[in-house]
């Protein structure tokens, strides 16, 4: 088992997608769950022939559904890793060029948005608080925690916590 030096802790883990965060089962009401399947769906069904035309089609009624569900608004075509736990998702935004991690965890009325320069590319295992604003060409670092209402508009060090409106780091 590999460890990282920087963290001490199981390398293969940050980047291997725990998707048990993400299954649900059978007419289990959870839609947080329901709407990422819609986006899994869409994008596991995005072929060319006629077939996967028309799956690709229910699923993207299915995203419209849990979307005005949850309140979330994550494009098709976003960047997510798997294993994303999204446990309230009203309000989440996710610019379609973002990229997420694998098992990484979103409170509500999170922005994930673009500037000018770019968008935000989180590492894996990333803890964002309720209402965290993460915005333009910034890199969250692997095991990176995100305070509620905090505002990141630089890069965060692999294992940081960083707080406060702009964002700086606390705790290592």
């Amino acid at each position: 088992m590999p460890i990282d030096a920087a963290s001490g802790r199981d390398a293969t883990t940050a980047i291997t997608p725990d998707w048990s965060r993400e299954h649900k089962r059978a007419l289990q009401w959870y839609p947080s769950r329901s709407f990422l399947a819609a986006i899994r769906s869409h994008q596991r069904w995005s072929g060319h022939n006629l077939f996967h035309g028309f799956m690709r089609k229910i699923a993207k009624w299915r995203h419209r559904f849990w979307s005005v569900v949850t309140g979330c608004d994550i494009p098709l075509d976003a960047k997510i890793g798997g294993g994303l736990l999204i446990p309230h998702p009203h309000g989440i935004v996710i610019h379609p060029n973002s990229v997420v991690g694998p098992n990484c965890l979103i409170f509500q009325q999170v922005t994930l948005g673009s500037n000018s320069r770019g968008v935000p590319v989180l590492g894996a295992h990333v803890d964002v608080g309720a209402g965290a604003k993460i915005i333009g060409p910034v890199t969250i670092g692997n095991y990176a925690r995100i305070g509620a209402n905090a505002v990141v508009v630089d890069d965060v060090p692999e294992g940081a916590t960083v707080v406060g409106i702009p964002a700086r780091v606390v705790a290592r």
